[in-house]
């Protein structure tokens, strides 16, 4: 008896490892199931009648985002418009596209469209870093769709993207190349560092990477305190739109519409939810950093070393105005708080360091004495003397940059990093020089 239910129990064993690969759980394989999702996605790319609005965030823009129309078919091409620049804005380019399943449903853009431009490590064609461009993608897996919405991630940077389903007129506008005037590029044309969006309510101070669509956004609340958001922006027909829509704690504003430039006055203007308004710009921050100069010159007197600078200051819009790059063997300016001691007093000093291919050296400079440090966040800078000989050759370079650091009003200082500062010229904003440490 025990031997026959032990050959029974063999027999069943047998059978049961000897059972097809074929049968599956599913009336289907895992291959037949993955293909039919991939076709379903396919025919609802094709199907949408007037396209799709695409969106996307690379993971690198600092939350900036770029918008895109797309048109698929069924030949695997794509038609494509983007807002990355003012050609893409209205010139279609077509390119090839592919549905495959990377360990779960990818949507694949396989050869270089304006996709691509968001991810190309050559910094040149979208003012991101070398080697990474914005950190953005062009192979997405697909989370699903949600209504007419198609949800999409980046699957190397994690970069968030969306498709949703254009309407008719929404593909007009863009073979009627309604995406062209691109009227908030002249933003450009402000040369104070400091700008504010200026509406009925409320005044916000906008610091815009136009490289990264996005918008840093500064505001002072019913409780005189400093807010600050960053957010992206995506051009539309007549303005621009924020991308998530920005809220100050009172109201939303979902973008600047009715968007004009006047050359004449160089004036930006626009309707925010409806009302009037218009950038300026200033020489003066919305609420100033009461601390941040002293906090500037402080901390490479307690660390016992120097700030540089690479290029000097820019002025009336023009990076290293007074030409300190084209000194001899330039390498940068320095301008290290405490330096030395003379006749009694102790003096700061700038001064461009050069570098002979060996080693870096400090040929002359110019002293300072401490600056004066003012209660809204200024610092006055009082020339005290020469140290060494400025060659003929270097003069205008660096006796320009000394006279710009000597203006009366002083300079506000701005800390845009963790140790990184923006010196601001306080009489009008049109001058600046970026602060960092040696690296």
């Amino acid at each position: 008896m025990k031997r026959s239910l032990l050959y029974s129990l063999c027999i069943a064993v047998l059978f049961a490892s000897c059972k097809k690969d074929d049968d599956y759980i599913f009336d289907r394989s895992p291959d037949e199931r993955i293909n039919e999702v991939l076709a379903e996605y396919q025919s609802t790319l094709v199907n949408a009648p007037h396209g799709w609005r695409g969106m996307i965030a690379p993971s690198g823009a600092q939350g900036g985002v770029f918008s895109f129309y797309f048109k698929f078919n069924n030949e695997n091409r794509v038609e494509m418009f983007s807002d990355f620049d003012s050609l893409s804005s209205v010139t279609p380019m077509e390119s090839s596209y592919r549905l495959k399943a990377l360990q779960q449903p990818s949507l694949i853009f396989d050869t270089y469209s304006y996709v691509h431009v968001l991810a190309d490590p050559d910094a040149r064609q979208n003012g991101g870093a070398w080697g990474v461009g914005l950190g953005s993608d062009f192979e997405f897996a697909i989370e699903g769709i949600v209504g007419d919405t198609m949800k999409l991630i980046g699957r190397f940077n994690r970069s968030r993207a969306y498709l949703v389903k254009a309407t008719q007129q929404e593909a007009q506008d863009y073979y009627d190349k309604k995406y062209g005037a691109r009227t908030f590029d002249n933003f450009s044309k402000y040369l104070n560092y400091f700008k504010r969006i200026v509406t009925p309510e409320r005044e916000y101070q906008v610091r815009v990477n136009q490289a990264a669509h996005s918008i840093h956004i500064e505001w002072v609340d019913g409780n005189d305190n400093l807010r600050k958001d960053t957010i992206g922006y995506t051009y539309t027909a007549d303005g621009i739109a924020f991308v998530p829509a920005f809220y100050d704690g009172v109201r939303t504003i979902t973008g600047l519409t009715e968007m004009t430039w006047d050359e004449a006055s160089k004036k930006l203007s626009f309707k925010v939810n409806g009302a009037a308004s218009h950038i300026v710009g200033t020489g003066t921050p919305i609420k100033p950093d009461p601390d941040a100069a002293r906090r500037w010159w402080q901390t490479m007197v307690t660390n016992d070393e120097y700030w540089l600078s690479w290029e000097g200051f820019h002025k009336d819009g023009i990076d290293d105005y007074f030409g300190i790059t084209q000194l001899h063997e330039y390498g940068f300016l320095m301008f290290w708080p405490k330096y030395g001691t003379s006749g009694g007093i102790t003096y700061d000093l700038m001064a461009p360091v050069k570098f002979d291919g060996a080693q870096l050296y400090l040929e002359y400079g110019h002293a300072f004495r401490q600056p004066n440090f003012t209660d809204d966040g200024r610092a006055i800078f009082t020339w005290l003397g020469t140290l060494g000989a400025v060659t003929p050759a270097d003069s205008a370079a660096v006796h320009g940059t000394r006279l710009q650091l000597m203006e009366a009003q002083g300079y506000y200082l701005v800390q845009t990093g963790p140790m990184v500062y923006d010196m601001v010229n306080a009489k009008d904003g049109l001058a600046w020089v970026t602060w960092e440490p040696f690296p």
